[in-house]
C-alpha cells in the first residue's frame, strides 16, 4: 500500500535552513507528481509546492517562492523540501502528499 513518511522537522531559528524528506513506498514513484502541504497552528492546511514525476517542473505557493525548493530522487523514492530563510510564520506541520494519500507530517518550528 501507499506510504509516505516525512522526516527532518525540528526547531530552527529565523533565517536558518531546514530540509525535509518524504520517503515513498507502495507505488511507481516516477509516475506521480508529489506535493508538500503545511498546516500552521489554528490555520487551514495549505499548499506549499509540487514537483512532477520526472522532477523537471515545480510550482510553489507565493508565500514560499524564492525561499523553498522541492526536488526528488527517483532512485531513492524520496522527495525533498529545502527551506531557506525560514520565518516564524513558516511554523507548521509539513505534510507530503500524493493525491488522496498523506503522510503523518513533521513539525517545523521557527523561533528565536
Amino acid at each position: 500500500q501507499v506510504q509516505l513518511v516525512e522526516s527532518g522537522g525540528g526547531l530552527v531559528q529565523p533565517g536558518k535552513s531546514l530540509r525535509l524528506s518524504c520517503a515513498a513506498t507502495g507505488f511507481t514513484f516516477t509516475t506521480y507528481p508529489m506535493n508538500w502541504f503545511r498546516q500552521g497552528p489554528g490555520k487551514e492546511r495549505e499548499f506549499v509546492g509540487s514537483i512532477n514525476g520526472r522532477g523537471s517542473s515545480t510550482s510553489y505557493a507565493d508565500s514560499v517562492k524564492g525561499r523553498f525548493t522541492i526536488s526528488r530522487d527517483n532512485a531513492k523514492h524520496t522527495v525533498y523540501l529545502q527551506m531557506n530563510s525560514l520565518k516564524p510564520e513558516d511554523t507548521a506541520v509539513y505534510y507530503c502528499n500524493r493525491g488522496t494519500y498523506w503522510g503523518r507530517g513533521t513539525q517545523v518550528t521557527v523561533s528565536a
